[in-house]
């Protein structure tokens, strides 16, 4: 492993931190100008995790929270890598996914959407990426709900994910989306991502070879974290 920092962020990338069609960003958005400061060393050597700190169904939103039967909903496998940005995927990365059941709603307590609660769906989970970055898990496919931006806007169906990968500089929090959802593209959310290719690479894509017959299909979904700046050695990335 090299141990550079990690490359600063490319800004142009991401959505600008003010959108007023997103209105909570008018509140959330910072006041002042951004200040640039260099990697420390907690945030390029930690944290750490290991596969004993998951539990047996923790990457099974299917069977996590059933209690007296099975979630209602269309059952789905999420797979992918977790990579930097040179492509190598990262070994060890916490991953970590919460979402809607397949009616829109969350199970939280401040949620105010009417569609019901499902008695044997949690919502929540987490997995460790495997030497090649690899991740799995199986779950409901969320509903889209509405929510008070607008007079009727909805969110797309999505799943939430938090990433830590080998250093606190690394930590992404994002959203997946779902192949051939129309309301993706008249979403205020997403609408403040200033490139298209940026947008699609949210959106997962069916993946009928990994599906499940009679039981589950699939969706691929890789996610990019911060790479590092690494030192050449002998005219070779260390590390590799």
């Amino acid at each position: 492993m090299s141990d550079g920092s990690f490359y600063q962020r490319d800004r142009t990338w991401h959505p600008p931190a003010y959108t007023p069609g997103y209105k909570t960003s008018v509140t959330r958005s910072p006041q002042r100008a951004l200040i640039s400061l260099d990697n420390t060393i907690s945030e390029m050597t930690g944290p750490v995790f290991g596969h004993g700190m998951i539990g047996e169904l923790d990457n099974d939103l299917i069977l996590n929270w059933a209690k007296d039967g099975e979630p209602i909903g269309q059952r789905i496998i999420v797979h992918g890598r977790v990579l930097d940005e040179d492509g190598r995927g990262v070994p060890g990365a916490l991953v970590e996914f919460w979402q809607a059941n397949a009616g829109g709603r969350y199970r939280h307590k401040k949620e105010t959407y009417l569609a019901p609660l499902d008695p044997n769906f949690g919502g929540c989970g987490r997995t460790i990426t495997g030497e090649d970055g690899s991740y799995r898990f199986r779950t409901i496919k969320p509903g889209p709900y509405p929510w008070p931006n607008g007079p009727n806007d909805w969110r797309p169906a999505h799943i939430h994910f938090s990433i830590f990968g080998l250093g606190f500089a690394q930590r992404l929090i994002t959203q997946m989306y779902f192949e051939g959802d129309p309301l993706i593209w008249q979403c205020p959310i997403v609408a403040t991502i200033p490139d298209r290719a940026a947008v699609e690479r949210l959106v997962a894509a069916l993946d009928m070879a990994n599906t499940v017959p009679m039981d589950a299909r699939a969706y691929k979904f890789d996610i990019v974290l911060r790479g590092r700046r690494s030192t050449l050695f002998e005219n070779r990335m260390e590390g590799n």
